[in-house]
């Protein structure tokens, strides 16, 4: 599967474990943010990693 596009639900309480998984994607300050410009589908089981992960379930995204 390759992952088209991904965001981020209200909720996300800045643990860092999608970065600490795939920081191309993924950055977190304050809170967690998902990095545009960036082509998704070179990381799509890095994505899917990370939103398994997330403990607050705030990372989606879709084919």
């Amino acid at each position: 599967m390759d992952v088209k596009k991904v965001w981020m639900e209200e909720g996300c309480i800045a643990c860092g474990a999608c970065e600490g998984i795939c920081s191309k994607v993924f950055r977190v300050e304050d809170i967690a943010y998902v990095n545009e410009g960036v082509d998704y589908s070179e990381y799509s089981e890095e994505i899917e990693e990370a939103a398994a992960s997330c403990p607050v379930e705030v990372i989606k995204y879709s084919e």
